[in-house]
């Protein structure tokens, strides 16, 4: 995009804040994992530019639950009705996560603080890629067609890596920039 996506303008709000706002009506604990030049960030990444997976460490490290979710700040049509779901049908995995179009969406899932310290190995290692954390740990992979009921379009699980999926997003809440 070009830009910091979590601070594009999202309604009267950013795309992060609106996410914040969303996960705040289903969780009291909210840490924005991010580098320092970001806004509202409660957490700094470690090492800044590797990626998805050192968030992911920065995150689950710095938690005090054992559940958490995980949502990028690109997904700002998310459903707490989803998230919810995720959270239960975890069982006793490390990992939940929604398979979409063959491919389970790493970046909206439910993890559990014990993969910190798994997930910091591969990074050390020089593993950055959140698919082989899946490999390693207890993974919960559920089809999201299990979601149609609440969220019929899979709005959830759809992020904004283009101006053309931004608009589409904006488009489909019906907010302006």
């Amino acid at each position: 995009m070009g830009t910091d996506k979590g601070s594009l303008p999202f309604g009267g709000e950013s795309m992060l804040d609106r996410i914040i706002r969303i996960l705040s009506t289903i969780t009291e604990h909210t840490i924005v994992v991010g580098r320092r030049d970001q806004a509202a960030v409660t957490v700094l990444d470690a090492v800044e530019d590797q990626g998805p997976l050192a968030g992911i460490v920065a995150g689950l490290s710095a938690s005090k639950t054992e559940l958490n979710l995980v949502v990028a700040c690109d997904m700002p049509l998310i459903n707490p009705a989803v998230l919810q779901r995720l959270a239960t049908m975890i069982g006793v995995a490390d990992c939940c996560v929604a398979v979409v179009d063959g491919r389970a969406s790493a970046l909206c899932g439910v993890y559990r603080s014990r993969v910190a310290p798994i997930a910091k190995s591969m990074l050390d290692s020089g593993e950055r890629r959140v698919m082989q954390l899946f490999e390693r740990v207890d993974t919960q992979r559920v089809d999201a067609t299990v979601f149609h009921d609440v969220d019929p379009s899979l709005n959830t699980f759809k992020n904004c890596n283009t101006p053309d999926e931004y608009r589409a997003a904006l488009s489909r809440t019906g907010v302006a920039t």
